[in-house]
């Protein structure tokens, strides 16, 4: 059913229990398992990729995103699971979208962190823009959920 899920990850706890469920996925259906981590612009105030000038700033970053992608392959390694990692930079929920769109990604797997409406009203969330704009099924894994 799928061959290609994504996962993409930050290295928060709410990423990694998406991490446990994408590997129970793939487990059953054969599948790879990709695991993206986004450096995000955004987050930074700034609006692309190339406004990113600083080798001290980007590298900290780039640091940041390869543990989060080298967890989910030490994971999927120990579970016996094929694993291909991605960083990226730009607008997360862009890059996800676009990733998965660009690699026949079948299933994307994303971690919620379960804040009420209001917040997440006024904030949104990248699990919630990328369910709204992935031409994929997108599986929201809510707090305290086990594969």
């Amino acid at each position: 059913m799928y061959s290609i899920i994504l996962v993409p990850t930050d290295g928060s706890e709410t990423a990694t229990r998406a991490v446990d469920h994408a590997i129970d996925l793939a487990t059953r259906y054969d599948a790879t398992v990709h695991a993206l981590s986004v450096v995000d612009v955004s987050e930074l105030g700034l609006r692309t990729p190339t406004d990113i000038d600083s080798e001290k700033l980007r590298r900290p970053l780039r640091d940041r995103a390869q543990n989060a992608v080298g967890a989910v392959v030490n994971a999927c390694d120990k579970a016996g699971v094929d694993v291909v990692e991605a960083i990226t930079v730009g607008v997360t929920h862009d890059e996800i979208v676009d990733y998965a769109a660009d690699n026949s990604v079948g299933l994307i797997v994303m971690g919620t962190h379960g804040r009420s409406s209001l917040p997440r009203a006024l904030l949104g969330s990248v699990t919630e823009r990328v369910v709204r704009s992935a031409s994929v099924p997108v599986l929201a894994v809510p707090p305290d959920s086990s594969p």
